[in-house]
């Protein structure tokens, strides 16, 4: 009997891609009665339905080229029937990978950043096996996992991801899934409140899985330091699963207590790259079908060549062809795509730091050398500030090279980036004026 499943479990593996397998196939238990029906017996009631859903056609395929035989194939749930559950017994709800989801704590799943959802390459392949390690419980001695992406990557729907699989094969389990950033502010709102044990508690006794997404944002906190490096070994200690997420290393991460940078790094720690050719086609295809765009295979190709950068550069060039097509009522072909990507290159790389300091400056009447001097004025700070965070959203130069340029060291870099973000969420005014430089970067009017 073992005999038979272990060849038909090597022949799918042929037929399916790898981490496919991995992921539902291997789990599954196999058996076989005296009137030849197979039994599959599953995990749980989310794999029973999505192997049934996906897999059901290959595996009896293989099973009667295996055996030679014409059986009929059932699923059961840890060697039950679905049908046999006592009338009265509770069985919780599973939602299913494609619906929104919330967690515990914290911010909604976005519905499509599930496993299902991400392309596998050679580029991430590595960062997709231990995400799915970790949130499948494969590995009992793997309890954390440090994301490192530039942004665009697919560091947060990894992240994401997890926090869906959890939720749906673990509904038990309780998800906290926020940023360094809400962690902070939490923790601040409830020392103000006098609510600092809740705040403890919620976290340490009350938190299965965290996903905390940014960590970087946390440079020069030394207060929210202390707390999640207390937490965090509370976390550890009682077997919890953590995922960080974050585009600098954790020696990287300027202003960092040596505490909470140990209990970043004691994980595994996997980078995501920028995705190769066919990587970039196969996102592509996979975004296509799933917002409906009938695009040619030779646009795809052309995009996958034109666009390099990440995959939010990917994804806005497929969204722009797409958009056009519409609007003017036209065919999609390589010259609405030539188009399309002309406008996306052309202003990434007509944008650099000292366009970006001449136009900052320009609005805010001071001049170059003033941008750059170490004067703390509040009217050549903002402007600073706000030019160092363009720099680094709209060029592809690393933080010492953007602090170089404005004759700061890469961690005040960081602070001047995470002051603006900050303000991004918190101030107005803040919100009115990067808005309007990044409309003057992105249609070129600089």
């Amino acid at each position: 009997m073992e005999a038979i499943w272990i060849k038909v479990k090597a022949a799918i593996k042929e037929r399916v891609p790898r981490h496919s397998f991995d992921m539902w196939i291997e789990p599954l238990g196999f058996s076989q009665d005296e009137q030849g029906t197979w039994t599959l017996s599953c995990p749980n009631c989310f794999y029973k339905k999505r192997v049934r859903d996906l897999y059901a056609e290959i595996i009896a395929s293989e099973l009667r080229k295996t055996t030679g035989e014409d059986g009929q194939l059932s699923f059961v749930v840890s060697g039950r029937d679905e049908d046999s559950k006592p009338k009265g017994e509770y069985h919780p709800q599973l939602v299913l990978p494609g619906e929104m989801l919330r967690p515990h704590g914290g911010r909604l799943l976005r519905k499509d950043f599930t496993f299902d959802h991400f392309v596998v390459g050679g580029n991430n392949d590595f960062a997709y096996s231990a995400s799915l390690s970790l949130a499948s419980k494969k590995d009992a001695q793997q309890h954390s996992l440090f994301l490192l992406a530039k942004t665009g990557m697919g560091k947060s729907h990894l992240a994401q991801a997890i926090g869906h699989h959890v939720l749906s094969a673990y509904p038990s389990e309780r998800v906290y899934y926020i940023t360094a950033e809400d962690f902070s502010n939490e923790m601040v709102q409830a020392y103000r409140h006098d609510a600092i044990d809740k705040f403890k508690g919620k976290y340490r006794n009350h938190c299965d899985v965290l996903l905390l997404e940014d960590v970087h944002y946390l440079s020069g906190k030394e207060r929210t330091q202390i707390e999640l490096a207390l937490t965090l070994d509370f976390l550890f200690e009682t077997g919890k699963r953590i995922i960080f997420s974050s585009c600098c290393l954790p020696a990287e991460i300027p202003k960092l207590n040596d505490e909470l940078r140990s209990r970043l790094s004691s994980g595994l720690v996997s980078m995501i790259d920028p995705p190769n050719f066919r990587t970039r086609v196969r996102i592509l295809q996979k975004k296509a079908t799933t917002n409906g765009y009938k695009i040619p295979p030779e646009v795809l190709q052309y995009l996958a060549e034109a666009l390099t950068d990440d995959v939010r550069q990917l994804e806005g060039g497929l969204n722009g062809v797409a958009a056009k097509s519409a609007l003017l009522g036209i065919d999609i072909d390589l010259k609405l795509a030539e188009s399309v990507v002309k406008t996306i290159v052309r202003q990434r790389q007509s944008i650099t730091i000292d366009v970006i300091k001449k136009l900052v400056c320009k609005y805010y009447k001071i001049s170059p050398v003033d941008i750059v001097s170490r004067s703390r004025k509040q009217s050549h700070v903002r402007p600073r500030h706000i030019a160092i965070y363009l720099s680094r959203r709209y060029t592809d130069s690393p933080l010492q090279t953007i602090g170089k340029s404005f004759n700061r060291y890469h961690a005040t870099a960081m602070h001047a980036i995470n002051c603006i973000e900050r303000g991004l969420k918190e101030d107005s005014a803040i919100q009115r004026q990067v808005q309007f430089f990044q409309q003057k970067l992105e249609t070129g009017k600089f």
